[in-house]
Formats: structure tokens, sequence, C-alpha cells
């Protein structure tokens, strides 16, 4: 059966889950700016590092389909991460087209300063680890549907 919505309901800004996803997104992004900036990081950049942490040597195709980014979005970021020494850009020998993105010394050598980031969070969202990952879990899940 159809719930029904509430006309005098169905507008108010404060039952928009639209907008609570995106007040809590601001918010989330206002915590981590003073983090990323003592690594030098914009939070795109530390996106990026934290899927090459987790598998170096992604193709720029593999790596915006995990960070849900097109190569014009992809590969500005990739460049700057490159020019400060934290990722390398090389092509593949088979072919050209392909590049691969692989962690520098320095690129390594960051996730152990990195590290203290998610106990910040923790700390901040007042929550417990169990509940953050069950919120994580609703959120992604809410994302595949809404993604089709």
């Amino acid at each position: 059966m159809a719930q029904k919505i509430d006309p005098n309901q169905a507008l108010l800004l404060d039952n928009q889950l639209c907008f609570a996803l995106y007040s809590a997104s601001l918010a989330m992004t206002k915590l981590y700016k003073p983090l990323l900036d003592e690594l030098g990081l914009t939070y795109p950049q530390y996106l990026t590092l934290l899927v090459l942490w987790e598998r170096d040597g992604l193709t720029v195709s593999e790596l915006g389909e995990r960070l849900s980014l097109d190569s014009g979005t992809l590969t500005p970021l990739l460049k700057r991460l490159e020019a400060a020494g934290l990722i390398a850009r090389i092509r593949a020998v088979e072919d050209e087209r392909r590049v691969h993105i692989t962690l520098t010394a320095a690129g390594r050598k960051l996730k152990s300063r990195a590290q203290k980031i998610p106990g910040c969070i923790l700390a901040a969202s007042q929550c417990s680890i169990p509940e953050l990952v069950q919120l994580t879990r609703q959120i992604q899940g809410l994302r595949q549907r809404l993604a089709g």
C-alpha cells in the first residue's frame, strides 16, 4: 500500500531528506577541513588517497568509478596530487590510453599522518563505532537505491 504524504508537511525544510544529507555533508566537510589542512590536502584529494591506500596502482577509470568522479573532475585532481609528489601517473605499455595511478614514497608516508583523522571524526560524531557503521551502511544503501 502506498504511503500518503501530508501536503502541509511535504515541503517543510526540516522534513527533507536531501537537506538533512546536504547539511550533514557541510558539517562533515567543515570538520575535516582543519585536519586535512595539516596534511596539505583537499577533501577530494584525501578520498583519492584513501582509495589508493586500499589498493595502489588503479587505473584512472577504476579510480573514477570507485570515487564516482568523471575524468574531467579526476584528471586535474590527479595532476595536483602528482605536482605535490604524492602520486605518479604511469601509462600502460600495452595500451597508452590506460593510465595507472601509483603512490610515491611520500604518498605512502602520508598515510601514517592521516591515521588520526578517523578517531577525530568518531569523537566529534559522539556516536559509537557500531552506530557509525550502521549509519554508513544505511546511507550507502540509500545511494545504491537512488542510483537505480
